[in-house]
């Protein structure tokens, strides 16, 4: 995946964050971009409120500007239809403008390690970052993943095997696993994830 390097200040200058609607799974999800790239993609069930706190924390000076153009001619579009449609999806390729603290990034790139159609624990991904004991940690970073899919959070489960919290609600993660071949998993997170 790469990564926009530039200095934050200077993305916040560029001043314009495009965003469009996007159809998977029979629900209505949105993109968000910068000049630098996909920097958010918004589950069907988090309203405007949401987005508007997060554009607002990550890119206060930004100017949002639907335009599903710009999601066709960086490819975006293609690759998360692709992926929707059960195809090979190369999100590596993606130009991605990743804004979270350094640990919060680590964790996401480490999940963007996932191999598709598997799964790892919370423990598992903080050991791999080198923080076995941030399991909590770790669990709040996919918590904040502002690029799930891209960053497969979907991918983590709890230590006994069974579907956890997930801010997209575990509907959509278990059809996100199902997707890529993983069934059965049972959900046993919290009741605020069960949608």
């Amino acid at each position: 995946m790469k990564t926009d390097q530039r200095d934050r200040t200077e993305n916040a200058k560029d001043g314009i964050v495009y965003y469009t609607p996007f159809q998977a799974l029979d629900e209505t999800w949105t993109l968000f971009a910068t000049e630098g790239g996909l920097c958010r993609i918004h589950f069907p069930h988090e309203g405007l409120e949401s987005a508007a706190a997060w554009l607002k924390r990550h890119l206060p000076q930004a100017v949002l500007t639907e335009d599903r153009e710009a999601f066709l001619r960086n490819g975006t579009a293609e690759t998360l239809e692709a992926y929707f449609a059960g195809k090979p999806a190369r999100f590596e390729d993606m130009a991605l403008d990743l804004r979270g603290t350094p640990f919060q990034q680590k964790v996401w790139r480490e999940l963007g390690r996932i191999p598709a159609g598997t799964t790892r624990t919370y423990r598992e991904i903080a050991e791999a970052v080198g923080s076995p004991q941030a399991v909590r940690a770790v669990g709040a970073a996919n918590g904040a993943n502002p690029l799930p899919v891209i960053f497969p959070c979907h991918r983590v489960i709890g230590a006994d095997g069974r579907l956890t919290g997930y801010r997209g609600g575990l509907r959509i993660k278990q059809a996100l696993l199902e997707l890529e071949g993983v069934k059965g998993l049972v959900a046993a997170g919290h009741a605020r994830f069960d949608f």
